[in-house]
């Protein structure tokens, strides 16, 4: 049986004398999944991400990495393999050049010089920055600096890769770029947590959904299984995707046969409605 790659049990972080952030939290990550993390703003999502990256450090609870226990003597481990792409790039940059911003994390972990400049390399072609190279980070547009931001992670080699509202702001061609990026880092092996308030995306890109709500995680399963259950829908303050709706409109109208195809995007729609009425 496969292994998580990322264990959390019993979880909890309150910020000075406030409420709990993350109140009881469990969870076990396996490599390669994909998953999609919802639930309104002060739910503790993004609480929960600097858990796991070793950014805040819980009060209570246990975090493993490949079962291998957090600790102080382990942190700078996954800090090394697990990365976060932060929602706001400026909270992320701090170098005077994209070369130098994306160099920064590589050099950190003292390897030689040319596995550096490899790293690098690799990490500006991937994100179309090749042309930006000299260019202070500061003066990019808002979606270029999420380009850099993401460059970084790359260059890490990061086993696991957060992202917190990576399409905050984004255009829309930046953000379609963004899922492309999703899908190649999928492709790789990567493991990756996104958090959105895009149920559109969610729906047609996750493998699985975590909701979170009041410190907890009070659903986990398939998008299906999440947004199909209109208790956790109303309870987390979400909206059902649009291609749900549809579906089941149709399905309820009979206009299409109740077979259970759900599909997932537009794409998979056409497909679904050309095969069915070509029968």
């Amino acid at each position: 049986m496969t292994q998580p790659i990322l264990q959390v049990k019993d979880l909890y972080y309150a910020y000075n004398d406030e409420k709990t952030a993350l109140n009881g939290i469990d969870l076990a990550i396996y490599p390669g999944e994909k998953i999609a993390v919802v639930g309104s703003n002060g739910a503790g999502k993004s609480t929960f991400f600097l858990n796991v990256n070793g950014v805040l450090s819980p009060e209570h609870g246990e975090i493993r990495f490949k079962d291998i226990p957090i600790t102080k003597k382990t942190l700078p481990q996954l800090r090394k393999n697990i990365g976060i792409v932060f929602q706001d790039a400026d909270n992320q940059i701090i170098a005077s050049s994209v070369r130098a911003e994306v160099s920064f994390g590589p050099m950190n972990l003292k390897l030689p010089r040319e596995e550096v400049v490899e790293r690098v390399n690799m990490a500006m072609d991937y994100m179309n920055l090749n042309g930006f190279a000299d260019r202070p980070p500061h003066y990019l547009s808002g979606g270029e600096k999420k380009r850099v931001a993401i460059a970084d992670i790359i260059a890490m080699k990061s086993e696991v890769i957060i992202f917190d509202e990576p399409t905050a702001a984004l255009d829309p061609l930046n953000a379609n770029m963004l899922e492309q990026v999703l899908d190649q880092l999928t492709q790789e092996g990567k493991t990756l947590l996104v958090s959105t308030h895009d149920v559109n995306f969610t729906y047609r890109w996750a493998d699985r959904v975590l909701v979170f709500c009041q410190g907890k995680i009070i659903a986990d399963g398939t998008p299906r299984e999440i947004f199909t259950n209109d208790e956790v829908v109303k309870k987390a303050n979400l909206m059902r995707p649009t291609m749900l709706d549809v579906y089941e409109q149709l399905v309820a109208h009979h206009l299409l046969p109740k077979d259970d195809k759900y599909p997932k995007d537009v794409e998979e729609f056409a497909k679904y409605l050309k095969n069915h009425f070509d029968e």
